[in-house]
């Protein structure tokens, strides 16, 4: 079996100074993959300037013998990300790829979170997503090729913390993005899809992880990054999840629902174990328009009366 690689493509990672994305800045690197390290270095509260973290994944590389680049702008700014995708362009000339991976983490409770520590990790994980990604999207497009990774997270999606609620509206959010990128960038080769990881690394540091295997590592889930971010990637608009070693899609998926020409409230309640009834659940692919079907089926099913 030929191995994949990625030799001439060019890989921005954010984030890649430190746990997942420096496990992806590496695995890439090994094959073939000309990266643009980025990492402001900053604590986990996103605070701070540190150039050591990607300067070592650099010097790691190239120790290996593969070829990378530091970049430490922030994707918190549209200036910084603009900074990251020119840093591509002006060593490398292109951009193939990107895989957006910064995050951070501010604690706190609905009942007593301030609107600066909420927007603080917006700004990260959300804007920061949007201020790469948004500079590098024309040029793939332009270009007839490319791959964007957006990263969610099992911890946002299924919310298995208090005081987390700004990150998890963060990682909900590469959801509907992935779709759009996804949707805009059919016709023009680029695609676009979510990886949703479960790994130790220091932004689970509140997570109790008595009785995790070995493969929880992150390690385990760069070669899954890794296929996303690759030419032979043939799926777009989707959910990986990788955790302990298990791959798996998640989807959104609907019951198939009751249709009634008139409802009241009261129809509502009575009917509501039929309308939650998910023994047949029904999916509707964001691409090529999962919209539109969803909307066809609804209305076939009035139609049907």
């Amino acid at each position: 079996m030929t191995e994949l690689r990625f030799d001439d493509r060019v890989v921005v990672i954010t984030g890649a100074g430190r746990g997942l994305g420096r496990e992806y800045a590496l695995l890439l690197a090994s094959k073939g993959a000309k990266v643009v390290v980025n990492d402001v270095g900053a604590e986990l509260s996103g605070e701070g300037v540190d150039a050591g973290p990607a300067e070592q994944v650099v010097r790691e590389i190239e120790a290996a013998g593969g070829e990378a680049i530091a970049c430490t702008d922030s994707v918190a700014t549209a200036a910084g990300g603009q900074a990251i995708i020119d840093a591509a362009l002006d060593r490398y000339g292109r951009i193939d790829s990107v895989i957006a991976n910064a995050g951070n983490l501010r604690y706190a409770s609905m009942k007593e979170i301030s609107r600066e520590d909420f927007s603080a990790v917006l700004d990260v994980h959300l804007w920061g997503t949007f201020n790469v990604v948004r500079p590098a999207f024309p040029l793939m497009c332009k270009a007839g090729y490319g791959r964007i990774v957006l990263t969610s997270s099992i911890s946002g999606l299924y919310a298995n913390l208090r005081g987390v609620g700004n990150y998890a509206v963060a990682k909900t959010s590469m959801l509907g993005l992935c779709n759009v990128l996804a949707l805009e960038g059919a016709a023009d080769g680029v695609k676009c899809n979510v990886i949703a990881p479960g790994s130790v690394t220091r932004m689970g540091g509140r997570v109790d992880q008595t009785g995790y295997p070995e493969t929880m590592g992150p390690e385990m889930i760069a070669p899954v990054v890794g296929w996303l971010a690759h030419e032979s990637c043939s799926i777009t608009g989707e959910i990986l999840t990788s955790i302990a070693g298990r791959i798996a899609k998640m989807f959104l998926a609907e019951t198939p629902g009751v249709y009634r020409k008139r409802w009241t409230i009261d129809e509502v309640g009575k009917q509501i174990d039929a309308i939650r009834d998910a023994s047949a659940p029904v999916v509707f692919p964001p691409v090529p328009n999962g919209c539109a079907e969803h909307i066809r089926y609804s209305i076939e099913m009035a139609n049907r009366g």
